[in-house]
């Protein structure tokens, strides 16, 4: 009953905040450059005073980096009242005026509050862009548009949500998978984007929380070994929907960016696809773990290329690489 009018109070907000979020436009700087920092894995409790360094870490990187976007891709707040954890992140983020969005890992469905009530009330607040329509399965699902020096739109970020947990318990265990009806909603949105752009495809970057099969491939790439580590196997679904291959057939995605895994922190290729983890932003405690963080990428406008590099929670810079360049020599695989 709690949650039923929660919900109803949040859908009245959501109505009353919609229009200013609306105007919001994410668009490309006079240098024809867009930056995104990705957050990842934070899974803040604040009873259990658990990884409260995050917000910190948070701060520290938007202050070095100064982003035009920041996203964070799952397993942000653990506690029973995400709420109230969001509450002590949304200043750090309004201090800068930075817009901001999230998509959902598996522990979003572990707290009192439903991933309905959730995605509701990240739609309520100022600069949060989230805007799941409900067209198609999960809680957050949406595209950003960057607009280019001409008004018009110059690349595409689709946020989507991975799931959780397997829903053919026993028979099949482990974590989620895309849904087809998540697939065709990318095919969808793809196809007329491209339609809408003289039949050219969009640069565009996917970003998830769960890692898809075809992680381990990039991983595998003798051609060119991918940049960073993997400290543990990927932890990707046991069923593949075809997400990948309804990519590589758009034709419009440059490279997709994840988080879960909380000690991988590479970016490989697949396909000329980048498949990348972004940098855990809790603090992990293992010797050879890498140092909590935020990955950064930078679009370049009109061109189908971004640079990508980690800034860790001392300052530094670390992996930078561009695509496609720096893997140049990959053709096929």
């Amino acid at each position: 009953m709690k949650n039923t009018i929660y919900s109803l109070f949040l859908l009245f907000v959501v109505t009353l905040t919609a229009s200013s979020q609306n105007d919001i436009e994410l668009k490309f700087n006079s240098k024809g450059e867009f930056k995104i920092v990705q957050f990842t894995d934070m899974h803040i409790n604040l009873p259990k005073k658990e990884y409260i360094q995050s917000y910190d870490i948070v701060n520290d990187v938007i202050e070095i980096e100064k982003p035009d976007l920041v996203l964070f891709t799952g397993d942000i707040m653990t506690q029973s009242n995400p709420q109230e954890a969001y509450e002590r992140l949304i200043p750090i983020l309004k201090m800068t005026n930075t817009p901001w969005a999230v998509v959902f890992g598996n522990h979003e469905s572990e707290s009192n509050t439903s991933r309905n009530v959730l995605a509701e009330y990240l739609q309520s607040i100022p600069n949060c862009l989230n805007n799941d329509k409900g067209d198609t399965y999960g809680n957050s699902n949406f595209v950003l548009e960057v607009k280019g020096k001409n008004k018009k739109t110059n690349a595409l970020l689709y946020c989507m949500d991975s799931n959780t947990y397997s829903t053919l318990k026993p028979s099949v265990d482990g974590y989620g998978w895309f849904d087809f009806s998540q697939v065709n909603w990318y095919c969808a949105k793809s196809k007329t984007y491209t339609l809408e752009n003289d039949g050219n495809p969009l640069p565009a970057l996917v970003f998830f929380h769960i890692p898809l099969p075809e992680y381990t491939n990039a991983w595998n790439n003798k051609d060119h070994p991918p940049l960073g580590v993997k400290n543990e196997d990927e932890c990707s679904p046991d069923i593949n929907t075809g997400m990948f291959s309804a990519m590589l057939e758009g034709g419009d995605v440059m490279g997709t960016f994840v988080g879960h895994d909380h000690i991988n922190d590479y970016i490989g290729v697949y396909y000329n696809i980048a498949l990348a983890y972004g940098r855990v932003t809790k603090v992990m405690r293992g010797e050879e773990d890498p140092l909590a963080g935020g990955r950064v990428i930078v679009l370049t406008e009109g061109k189908h290329q971004f640079d990508t590099w980690i800034r860790d929670l001392n300052g530094k810079k670390e992996l930078e690489c561009r695509w496609p360049d720096s893997f140049s020599n990959i053709q096929n695989k």
